[in-house]
């Protein structure tokens, strides 16, 4: 497994993190195609074997119970706490009413007692906000996150699928009142989503800013025959609106991809991921698993170096996108 730094930190993480929306109780939120806890529990194991330390969730995946799987099976297969990075979320909404939701003092405060609950641990290595809230004044939200760190319930602080200009901003505050900073950003960024670069990355790249792309393989849209459909794509109704735009040149994209990965005799999804890693603003792309290989082929996409032609090849076919997944 390849370590790198979190960010402007002297924290290692694997180069791959285990995103766990796909963990959880089927019948809690908004998830149907998630495993069960007995389900999902070979893929932590094989995660933890493979040398991934590095796991993202959220507070909303599953109803809360994406963070309780993380956490029993963390402390069940024996995994050193002070060796693994545990990342996990704060906005959606967690109950009904006025309160239940958002970026407030108030509900950051609850919530994050909440996730330390379901996970199980003392602490939380990266606590992110997963939206921008703007009914919330931004000064409220810096300085509440702050108050998490300081109690020593926080490690580090990260960010999420944002404008470059909110995001400048929001460290421009931090930086003047002296709060704590976030060091990662996580975004949504593939080979048919490249938006971030005119921007964001930038942005990234000046303020060392870690960024953790969300949906590196689209979905999976990038490792199979563009037509090909599964369950999940039939019932994930956020991701059905993720990718509807310029599907002539997504599934040239798609199809350089699947070019790629036959010359070479890998998985397609080797191939994507490489592509994703070979940014130098990326410290680790967060992929799903719901099939024992998926993990295999992103530990193995880290071995993979695309050459020039390559990378030409793959990006010929793209063209702009309207901004999505904000």
């Amino acid at each position: 497994m390849k370590y790198v730094k979190l960010g402007h930190t002297g924290t290692d993480v694997s180069a791959i993190a285990l995103g766990c929306m796909s963990y959880g109780e089927p019948g809690r939120g908004s998830h149907p195609w998630s495993l069960t806890e007995e389900e999902s529990r070979p893929f932590f194991r094989r995660a933890i074997e493979l040398g991934i330390n590095f796991f993202d969730t959220a507070n909303i995946y599953s109803a809360g119970s994406s963070e309780e799987f993380l956490g029993r099976a963390l402390a069940d297969l024996g995994a050193r706490r002070e060796e693994v990075v545990v990342a996990t979320k704060v906005h959606g909404e967690m109950a009904e009413g006025p309160n239940g939701r958002g970026l407030s003092r108030k509900h950051i405060l609850w919530q994050v007692d909440e996730s330390l609950r379901r996970l199980g641990t003392e602490y939380i290595d990266l606590y992110q906000i997963h939206r921008w809230d703007p009914n919330t004044p931004m000064e409220e939200t810096l300085e509440a996150l702050d108050a998490v760190v300081r109690a020593g319930k926080v490690r580090y602080l990260g960010a999420s699928s944002m404008y470059a200009w909110q995001f400048s901003k929001a460290l421009h505050a931090q930086k003047a009142h002296g709060w704590a900073r976030f060091i990662t950003m996580q975004d949504h960024y593939n080979l048919i989503n490249r938006e971030e670069e005119r921007e964001m990355y930038p942005l990234c790249a000046d303020e060392k800013i870690g960024v953790l792309p969300w949906s590196p393989l689209a979905r999976g849209r990038l490792t199979r025959d563009w037509d090909e459909t599964t369950t999940r794509q039939d019932t994930d109704t956020y991701g059905g609106t993720l990718y509807k735009q310029a599907e002539e040149s997504d599934r040239k994209v798609a199809e350089a991809v699947a070019a790629i990965a036959a010359e070479r005799g890998v998985p397609r999804a080797q191939i994507a991921l490489a592509w994703v890693s070979a940014n130098p603003v990326v410290t680790a792309p967060i992929v799903g698993a719901t099939k024992l290989n998926h993990l295999e082929d992103a530990v193995a996409s880290l071995d993979i170096v695309l050459s020039d032609d390559e990378k030409a090849r793959l990006e010929a076919a793209y063209v702009p996108h309207a901004v999505i997944g904000f």
